[in-house]
């Protein structure tokens, strides 16, 4: 069926829905793909809790705050397409959490690849820094946040606190 066929104001519509969906993607690759993480805090409580009970530590409490900065952190990383610990203009995680309103005792791991929960944890549980961290008892609560990689993996980042 030709565009002549259909009524002028259909065309124009149909006009405007197609532009309306390139602006949409156009738009996407500036906007934090971040959303995807919400509510990973929650899904990994009880993993954390487990680890931490294993060595007679407390469990972390879930925290909006702390897994909007792990959101933030991870959305960062897709968008760059890197891991890394700073942030854009250079934000380092001191400055990254202070700017989202939490202070005190404070710790960060990130992870890149295709992986559930419990595989990032024991993953992060192998390595001596952020196992550590996982375990420092100063710790009470914590955020988890994870964005897509643009492939089949993500990018992740958990940010601990007192």
């Amino acid at each position: 069926m030709s565009n002549a066929s259909f009524p002028a104001g259909r065309r124009q519509f149909l006009a405007s829905l197609g532009l309306l969906g390139v602006t949409a993607l156009a738009a996407c690759r500036s906007v934090p793909p971040a959303v995807e993480g919400m509510a990973a805090s929650r899904t990994a409580a009880q993993t954390v809790a487990d680890l931490r009970a294993g060595h007679g530590l407390l469990p972390l409490a879930p925290d909006p705050a702390l897994e909007k900065a792990a959101l933030a952190q991870a959305g960062y990383m897709a968008l760059a397409g890197r891991m890394e610990h700073t942030a854009l203009a250079g934000r380092d995680f001191v400055s990254r959490l202070r700017a989202g309103g939490i202070r005190g005792p404070a710790a960060e791991n990130l992870a890149h690849g295709r992986m559930d929960i419990d595989q990032l944890f024991a993953i992060w549980m192998g390595s001596p820094p952020h196992r550590r961290n996982m375990l420092d008892p100063r710790f009470a609560r914590f955020g988890l946040g994870y964005a897509a990689d643009g492939g089949d993996g993500r990018y992740w980042a958990l940010v601990l606190a007192a």
